[in-house]
């Protein structure tokens, strides 16, 4: 059975516009990512969707998408556990909010717990 296309990615990307000024080859906008103390960072506890397992996902995070995946590796070989690190967010298998949040304030971030 062929896989159901959701939206334009799925297509192949852009398909047409209207605009007479655009040109195909634009270039998305790079973030710059904020010094550490500039970032707020929150840590939340997750397990919908997921079938059950729980996740700490931490949002909040501005910057380059690299910048994230360099933290979200981080973080996750440091507790020892798997994750990802897509979307603006970092997601590490397991609730380990605590031992999170301490990782990211010794390394400058203003963290804050979210939820339960």
């Amino acid at each position: 059975m062929a896989k159901k296309k959701l939206g334009l990615e799925d297509l192949g990307g852009f398909v047409f516009s209207t605009n007479d000024d655009f040109d195909g080859n634009e270039q998305e906008e790079t973030n710059e990512t904020l010094a550490p103390k500039d970032q707020y960072l929150e840590a939340h506890f997750s397990n919908k969707g997921r079938g059950g397992k729980t996740v700490t996902i931490i949002k909040g995070f501005e910057g380059s998408n690299d910048d994230l995946v360099v933290l979200g590796k981080k973080l996750k070989k440091k507790c020892g556990v798997g994750g990802s690190a897509k979307d603006g967010e970092i997601i590490i298998q397991g609730d380990d909010r605590e031992k999170i949040m301490e990782l990211l304030r010794k390394d400058g971030y203003n963290v804050k717990r979210v939820g339960g």
